[in-house]
């Protein structure tokens, strides 16, 4: 059965947007995951300070690309 389209039609999303919102996903993703263990592990072994935010923000990064990348290879198969 043929169905009509409308001038509203919604078209399907081309493969480098699929890839692009796949990686910002796994990106957002890895770094909140990032930040929450890496808190707790600099805090449990006792840095402070600016030592701290600097481990946080090495693992939120880290962990940010590391899942983006793999979440954009997932959408695109």
């Amino acid at each position: 059965m043929l169905v009509a389209l409308s001038p509203y039609a919604q078209f399907q999303p081309s493969c480098f947007h699929l890839v692009k919102m796949g990686f910002v996903m796994g990106y957002t993703t890895g770094m909140v995951a990032g930040a929450l263990f890496s808190i707790f592990s600099c805090l449990r072994i006792g840095i402070r300070g600016r030592g701290l935010m600097g481990g946080v923000r090495k693992t939120m990064m880290q962990s940010g690309g590391t899942f983006g990348t793999f979440m954009a290879i997932g959408m695109d198969i």
